[in-house]
């Protein structure tokens, strides 16, 4: 195998062989699912990625595709060995056209590189996750939403068309820069949030706003988290608009600041509201000043903006490093799970009730405004015994609840293997059936990603 890829590259360096593959390119960001493969393979582009996937296709040899291996649910853990394909080397920037709002992209590129590069022309790319060292394609493959979710969509909303590499090798294209189209089946959309099982991402087209005039946070401290998610409902009926409204507990900022030496305005406060609004300055400003009002009357603490955007990005790091602030002081669990805005306030309640009846500690934040709930699980003192049964056990009852609250299984990290017993339990037999018959049709041999097996 290893001599057959070297030959197909043309390279021997961008192919390395199993034993000499680093640990981290056989796990995902947490680390703790690891596994084995035969080779690792770069690409440098779109006709070796279909040379590469027709080798395995007729040799029925497994692949995994990888982008910066920042996932959080083990998509990228190569768990049936084979070939590990690394898409991070096609990372150029091939066009931003300022007359379509378009920009076309290599899967490698990383989102924070890219967003800096487009605001420098006055332009914006809006999905804006935590994790921003990943990739364009790996936000793709998961759908990834983030902070301005509620403004402006998730990444679905901002991709106009795919390159991609089927299973066999074959290269299709699905869109264009139009804003339209009716022109048949919008095969992108299926690759879109697919977790890398139904093809290779190979270029992107994306749609590009203009860059706002301004943009200010706000921080909003309350005396409880309930009190404090229920005063989204009334923020958002406000219609001022804001780019992102994020809910955190104390507790995990507390843990924040220990991460990155920022402190945070009012510590006696139990939660926050942080918001952002953008747009140009008199709009930005009217918005805020709706919201302090709504926000008094919802019984907030204090009504705290940062008009120092220096202040500002501080306040956001914290924000930004929740999962890997946690990760630093104890094994964790990270959830994402989605239930309908209105139903955020009573699914933290459970949580916290659940929290009571185990004495498993859990850390609660997360977009607010689109209902997606980030939980930090902490395992602490813990046995592996303890942690695996217990841990299971929690998870089974958050799921669960949050379905019954109309809510889903992933927000944005995807099912990747460590949600899978979640969504297997909690999604229509025939939704499944159909997921598979979309699977079987595009990858019949299941080479691509096929470890994540809700769709075996």
């Amino acid at each position: 195998m290893i001599e057959q890829l070297r030959k197909i590259l043309g390279d021997p360096d961008r192919v390395i062989a199993g034993e000499d593959i680093e640990a981290k390119y056989l796990t995902d960001t947490l680390g703790r699912l690891k596994a084995s493969a035969d080779a690792l393979v770069f690409a440098l582009n779109t006709g070796e990625v279909s040379r590469v996937m027709r080798y395995a296709w007729e040799n029925g040899i497994p692949v995994t595709p990888r982008g910066a291996g920042t996932n959080l649910v083990g998509s990228t853990v190569p768990l049936r060995g084979g070939i590990i394909l690394d898409l991070s080397r096609m990372n150029h920037i091939l066009e931003v056209d300022e007359e379509t709002f378009t920009a076309v992209v290599e899967p490698g590129v990383v989102l924070q590189d890219f967003q800096a590069h487009v605001e420098a022309m006055g332009l914006m790319y809006p999905p804006d996750p935590g994790e921003k060292t990943a990739t364009i394609g790996g936000n793709i493959a998961t759908n990834a939403g983030g902070m301005r979710a509620v403004k402006y969509g998730v990444t679905r909303d901002f991709v106009r068309g795919l390159e991609a590499v089927l299973a066999d090798g074959s290269v299709i294209t699905s869109g264009s820069k139009n804003v339209k189209d009716a022109s048949g089946l919008q095969l992108r959309q299926l690759f879109i949030g697919s977790e890398g099982t139904l093809g290779v991402i190979t270029k992107c087209i994306l749609r590009l706003v203009p860059k706002p005039e301004t943009t200010l946070s706000v921080l909003v401290p309350f005396d409880s988290l309930e009190s404090a998610i229920r005063s989204v409902h009334a923020i958002i009926k406000a219609n001022a608009n804001p780019t992102a409204i994020e809910f955190i507990e104390r507790s995990v900022v507390e843990l924040g600041e220990r991460f990155t030496g920022v402190t945070f305005p009012c510590p006696d406060a139990k939660a926050y509201i942080l918001l952002t609004f953008d747009g140009d300055q008199p709009q930005v400003h009217a918005n805020a000043e709706r919201i302090r009002a709504v926000a008094e009357s919802c019984g907030a603490a204090d009504y705290i903006p940062f008009t120092d955007p220096h202040e500002a990005a501080e306040i956001w790091k914290v924000r930004g490093c929740l999962v890997k602030a946690v990760e630093a002081v104890s094994e964790q669990e990270p959830v994402d799970l989605v239930v309908p805005i209105n139903q955020t306030a009573r699914y933290i309640e459970y949580v916290h009730q659940v929290e009571q009846e185990t004495g498993m500690r859990m850390i609660a934040f997360g977009h607010a405004g689109d209902g997606n709930v980030h939980l930090c699980i902490i395992r602490g003192g813990r046995t592996d015994g303890q942690w695996k049964t217990e841990l299971h056990e929690v998870m089974q009852r958050l799921y669960q609840k949050a379905y019954e609250l109309g809510g889903l299984t992933s927000g944005e990290h995807g099912v990747g293997i460590a949600k899978q017993p979640y969504f297997f339990a909690n999604t229509d037999g025939q939704l499944l059936s159909v997921m598979r018959a979309v699977k079987t049709a595009l990858d019949p041999k299941r080479v691509l990603n096929d470890h994540i097996s809700y769709l075996k």
